[in-house]
């Protein structure tokens, strides 16, 4: 896919980017409604579905707060939830992971690095994990794919200016909670391409994202706020689809 530099729909992102504040500007005015994002995603595995994760992203005061749930297709039940709280600069304020059954995870700032708590069981006493890493640093939460748009968003943010995209691969050092690892992960924008929604053709945006052991495509919506539509990861025969 031939990639486009400079395109008048990749300078339109800074505006989009400007109503979500993941782009860092302290001088966005809030939007009238402060729900950013909010919908499902359908976790497939072979073609059958395993997971269905609901999400909802909101930004209110300066504050981003991403609310996520999984659910196992086959159970009403939540099995696990997280909450990601972040300011319009991007800094963490905390995130939260915990699954059916006890065990927990808190990820804070502290002293300007980061600091994991642990949680092994309801009744447990927390672990601490220091991590030498900015309060910037996203957070890679293994099962969570909302959390791969928010980093769609800021790596658009930061590669694109008002005069247009340089289209330059940018590495990210990340933090996986639930594995108490820091990593780095690579992602590379390809450009516009045909993929079939529900059976229904979308020209969307696909932005590759890849690290040490894999290798993920997902697709945007550039006509509504980059918001994720497809996932797939090919080695692992894992689609998700936005419902």
């Amino acid at each position: 896919m031939k990639q486009q530099s400079g395109t008048r729909w990749l300078v339109l992102a800074m505006v989009s980017f400007s109503l979500v504040a993941w782009a860092g500007d302290k001088k966005n005015k809030p939007a009238s409604s402060p729900v950013v994002d909010s919908g499902s995603f359908g976790v497939y595995v072979k073609g059958q579905r395993v997971i269905t994760e609901s999400f909802r992203i909101e930004q209110e005061n300066g504050i981003s707060t991403v609310k996520a749930q999984l659910k196992e297709a086959a159970s009403s039940g939540t099995v696990q939830k997280c909450e990601l709280e972040m300011t319009s600069d991007g800094e963490l304020i905390h995130y939260d992971w915990s699954q059916e059954g006890g065990g927990s995870v808190t990820v804070l700032p502290s002293n300007d690095f980061l600091i994991e708590k642990i949680t092994a069981s309801a009744t447990g006493k927390p672990s601490e994990q220091p991590f030498l890493m900015p309060t910037t640093t996203m957070i890679f939460d293994n099962n969570f794919f909302v959390l791969r748009e928010v980093m769609v968003w800021r790596y658009l943010a930061t590669d694109c200016k008002p005069e247009g995209c340089q289209q330059n691969p940018i590495e990210f050092g990340v933090l996986v909670p639930q594995d108490h690892i820091s990593m780095r992960v690579r992602v590379e924008l390809v450009g516009k391409e045909k993929v079939s929604i529900h059976g229904a053709e979308r020209e969307l945006l696909r932005v590759n994202l890849t690290g040490e052991s894999f290798e993920w495509a997902l697709w945007v919506d550039a006509q509504d706020r980059f918001k994720l539509m497809r996932v797939t990861i090919p080695a692992d025969k894992i689609e998700v689809v936005r419902d």
